[in-house]
């Protein structure tokens, strides 16, 4: 049973897990904010570009409708029941994982954290709880059925997990800057 809930949690994230690691690939680009400051402070950085968040939701929801399509197979090979994403779920946990990032970059700014800088607990959850909380808004039905309390808390405890290990592999291929 516990391995099926974080199999189902894990399955179930992975639109809003993959964006923030395909923006690190396909960012680069004008910033969101346009080189705008709000005080002293930019709004976000240079790190935050349309490039990135196109590319890291298209990413995310591409993944959704992949993981449809191999769900009936991974569901009877794994033995677990694995959910399938509509469209406003799809977009919602792929946009939210952007919208996440971008919220997490704003409150380092306004912190006087610069790029790339620790935030521990904010760096690790940002994307997973704006992606959960605009999924539950806009797909609330679906949301209540996939993430019960179980899958819930085995989010909110392998994502961090997740984070720094996927953090590290991509500082190790040179692809960060930082570990983090």
């Amino acid at each position: 049973m516990v391995l099926e809930t974080v199999a189902i949690a894990i399955w179930a994230m992975l639109p809003a897990y993959v964006p923030n690691n395909v923006a690190v690939l396909a960012g680069g680009g004008r910033p969101i904010d346009g080189g705008r400051s709000w005080g002293e402070k930019r709004i976000l950085g240079d790190g935050k570009t349309w490039r990135g968040t196109a590319f890291g939701t298209a990413a995310g929801i591409a993944l959704a409708l992949l993981l449809n399509r191999l769900n009936p197979m991974a569901s009877e090979t794994i033995g677990a029941a694995f959910p399938t994403f509509p469209v406003v779920a799809a977009v919602s946990l792929a946009f939210g994982a952007m919208l996440g990032d971008i919220l997490a970059s704003f409150l380092k700014r306004r912190t006087g954290r610069e790029r790339g800088a620790a935030f521990p607990g904010v760096d690790q959850l940002d994307f997973v709880v704006v992606s959960l909380l605009l999924t539950a808004v806009v797909a609330t039905d679906w949301f209540l059925s996939t993430f019960t309390l179980p899958v819930l808390v085995a989010v909110l405890v392998l994502t961090p997990l997740l984070h720094v290990a996927t953090n590290a592999i991509a500082y190790a291929l040179g692809l960060k800057n930082e570990p983090w």
